[in-house]
Parts: C-alpha cells; sequence; structure tokens
C-alpha cells in the first residue's frame, strides 16, 4: 500500500472519532446556552463561540505544523477540543454561561483539527487525484457526523446515570470520541505527510529540480503574500467563508425553530443527522466531479443548491417538516459541493513553503465569518423569526456564486501564463 493511500485511510478512521465529538452536541448546544442564559437571542452563542475558537485554533496550529508536522497539530487540536467538552459539562452542572462559553471556543479545537486533517490529504497527492484524496477523508465524517446527532438521546439517558445535567450528556460522550482521534493520529499517523512532503521538495531542491524559496515573516505575512501573487486563492477562500457561513447561520437556530413547534430532542436529532449526511455522505462524488469538471463549476454549483435549500428553509412552519428536513439536507450538500472544491483549490495553488500558513488563515477568516452569521443568526431570530434569517442569508449565496466566477476566470489566467 503506498504512503499517500494509507495516510488517508488513517485521516478518514480520524475524522469518523472526530466527528463524534464535533457533532454530538450540535443539537442541544443552543437549548443549553438557552437556558443558561435565559434568552433565546443568546442561544447561539455556544455554537458561534464554538466556531470562532475553531477559526483561531486552526491558525494557531498553522505554524505548528509547518514546523512539527501534521501529527503534533492533529493532536493538540483533539486534546484541546475533548477539554473544552469536559468544560461544558462543568458548565451545565454549575448552572454558567460564561464556562460554557469558554469549553465552546475549546471546542473548536477538534474542528480545527479536523479541517486541518482534509489539508492532511492532500499533501502527498497529485493533481490529477488531489480533490478526491481531500473529499474521501471528509466522507469519513459521515461516520461520526451521522451517529453524533443521533447519540443525542442515550446520551441524555447516559447524563441521567452519571448524575449530570441532560442537555451536558452529548459534550460528555463527545470528549471521548475527540481523544480515541488523538489516539488514532499519534499510533498510526506514520510517516507524517507535511514532513515527508517537505522532505521530497527539499530533495528537489538539492537536485536543481525546485528553486529554494527563503521562508521568512510571520505566518499571516506569508499567508497574504501568497493570496496576493496568487489571486485564486482568495477566490477560493471567499468561497470558503460565505459558504460556512451560510451554513452555520441557519443550521445553529434550526433546533429552536423545531422546539417551537414541538419537536423533542430525538426528531432534531434526527433532522440534523440528515443534514449532516448531505454535509459529508457524498463528499467522494464531489471529489470525482472536481478532479473532472474542474473545481470552480462545482464551487458555483453549491452556491445554487444553497439557493434552494434556503428557500425550502424560508417555507418551513414552526416544528417537524418535509420543508426543514429537505432544506437542511440541501444546505449540507450545497456547502459539502463548495466546501470540498474551494478547499482543493486552497490545497493545491498554496506554495509549500506557506501551505499551512494558507491553509491557517483560509480556515481562521473561514470561521470568523461564520461565527459572525452565528450571533447575527440569533438576534435576527429574535427580532424576526426563522424564514427571515433564510432570506438574509441568500445575500451571502449570491457572494458564493461570484467566488466561484472570479475563480475561473482566475484559473483559466494562470493556465494561460503556464501554457
Amino acid at each position: 500500500m503506498s504512503i499517500q493511500r494509507r495516510t488517508v485511510r488513517v485521516l478518514a478512521v480520524t475524522q469518523a472519532f472526530g466527528a463524534v465529538g464535533i457533532t454530538i452536541g450540535v443539537a442541544t448546544a443552543s437549548l443549553l446556552a438557552r437556558d443558561l442564559s435565559g434568552s433565546e437571542t443568546l442561544s447561539g452563542l455556544a455554537q458561534t463561540a464554538q466556531v470562532l475558537g475553531a477559526a483561531v485554533i486552526s491558525f494557531l496550529l498553522a505554524p505548528l505544523m509547518a514546523r512539527r508536522g501534521r501529527r503534533a497539530g492533529l493532536m493538540t487540536g483533539y486534546v484541546v477540543g475533548a477539554t473544552g467538552g469536559l468544560l461544558a459539562v462543568l458548565a451545565g452542572a454549575v448552572g454558567s454561561m460564561a464556562l460554557l462559553l469558554v469549553g465552546a471556543v475549546l471546542l473548536g479545537a477538534a474542528t480545527a483539527a479536523n479541517s486541518a486533517a482534509r489539508y492532511a490529504a492532500t499533501d502527498l497527492a497529485t493533481d490529477e487525484t488531489r480533490a478526491r484524496s481531500l473529499s474521501l477523508v471528509v466522507w469519513a465524517t459521515t461516520i461520526g457526523a451521522v451517529a453524533g446527532p443521533n447519540l443525542t438521546g442515550p446520551a441524555g439517558a447516559f447524563a441521567d446515570t452519571v448524575g449530570i445535567p441532560e442537555l451536558t450528556g452529548p459534550f460528555a460522550l463527545g470528549a471521548m470520541g475527540m481523544l480515541l482521534a488523538a489516539v488514532v493520529v499519534a499510533v498510526l499517523l506514520r510517516p507524517d505527510p507535511l514532513l515527508l512532503a517537505q522532505e521530497r521538495a527539499a530533495a528537489d531542491t538539492e537536485a536543481g529540480l525546485r528553486a529554494v524559496v527563503p521562508v521568512t515573516g510571520s505566518s499571516w505575512s506569508r499567508a497574504i503574500a501568497a493570496v496576493r501573487e496568487r489571486p485564486v486563492l482568495g477566490h477560493a477562500i471567499g468561497g470558503l467563508a460565505l459558504t460556512h457561513a451560510t451554513m452555520i447561520g441557519v443550521m445553529v437556530m434550526t433546533p429552536l425553530h423545531m422546539e417551537h413547534g414541538g419537536s423533542g430532542l430525538e426528531v432534531i436529532g434526527i433532522v440534523i443527522s440528515v443534514h449532516v449526511l448531505g454535509m459529508f455522505a457524498f463528499s467522494p462524488v464531489v471529489g470525482l466531479l472536481a478532479d473532472r469538471f474542474g473545481r470552480p463549476p462545482v464551487l458555483g454549483a453549491g452556491g445554487a443548491v444553497l439557493l434552494v435549500a434556503l428557500l425550502l428553509c424560508a417555507s418551513a412552519p414552526t416544528g417537524m417538516s418535509w420543508q426543514v428536513t429537505a432544506g437542511l439536507f440541501l444546505l449540507g450538500l450545497g456547502w459539502s459541493l463548495a466546501m470540498v472544491s474551494a478547499s482543493t483549490m486552497v490545497a493545491e495553488h498554496a506554495p509549500l513553503e506557506a501551505r499551512t500558513d494558507v491553509q491557517g488563515a483560509s480556515d481562521l477568516v473561514m470561521g470568523v465569518t461564520a461565527a459572525v452569521a452565528g450571533a447575527l443568526a440569533g438576534v435576527i431570530v429574535g427580532a424576526a423569526d426563522y424564514p427571515a434569517l433564510a432570506l438574509a442569508s441568500l445575500v451571502l449565496v449570491v457572494g458564493v456564486l461570484g467566488t466561484a466566477l472570479r475563480a475561473a476566470g482566475a484559473v483559466g489566467a494562470a493556465t494561460r501564463r503556464t501554457a
């Protein structure tokens, strides 16, 4: 078995365990935040804090991975995330909203690690298979991500058994999943794909096959320089940010919208599972499409699917309905199309000497944008309603379609220069 194939398999197993930890609390995070804060307007803050934590920690993990490899960065992310999950449990036990937000920020580290894992799958990939390698690791998230929300009910029973608040049960089980992911990385991710790619590049440099590129400045300055030199990176990062903001803003408010109509945790968990299925289950097909037809067209297709999803959510009555179920599924599928294609553009156009810097900056921008969207989502739903949130999010989707067009132009220009 080739090193690349083995790396993808190990990362896939890691994603499955990490996804359980990340998604199991999705259906209850907003409910726990509402109970602790006493305000529905503030109910989206827990998810927003987690998204913001993922953004900042992604950027902080980038220089660590550049120096010590993917293994060190992924392990750190999962262990910090597990610590956040345990703090969320403690927050529910003592009734502290502030402690919940701290835990949510640290929980974001697990999301940062899962995001970095998709890029790790491309470190040793060829141009012809890069999107597929990335998408296979993303697909593996399906196993844990679909199982996670469906464990909401059993997690509540577990919480009763061990004597912690019902809504904190998912966070306790999630912490276990993150720790398992850390163990898999520590034991099996050898050799480290990024360090091996760097070694191969150094050998090519000595053989005169690759020019020496000095590494200077901060991580952020190197990322900015790469984006300025290669405009397609900016368009890809913009597409990622707007796509993720659209998904997060609508998704975090869906449990409240359903609860207002009388839906219980089990029903809410099923809808979130359908949403997560759309996000990850079809990613190998998305990867094939991106390798076959190009990254920008698939990014544009993702924007079109997101448009349909938002219109369905805007028509959904409170509680359980086919509109909210189909809308959440398509919200996930549109996210998958845009995420895989745009992430592949970031992976293949970022120079090796600034690879983790660009990827970390990309996830930082993506996460901050989504965190803002999540915070505003609570305000919009508090002032108006869930359908108004879905309609307002159409503005973001127009931006996604715009970045797809610009990326197509930038890729075409780059191809003509190298022809």
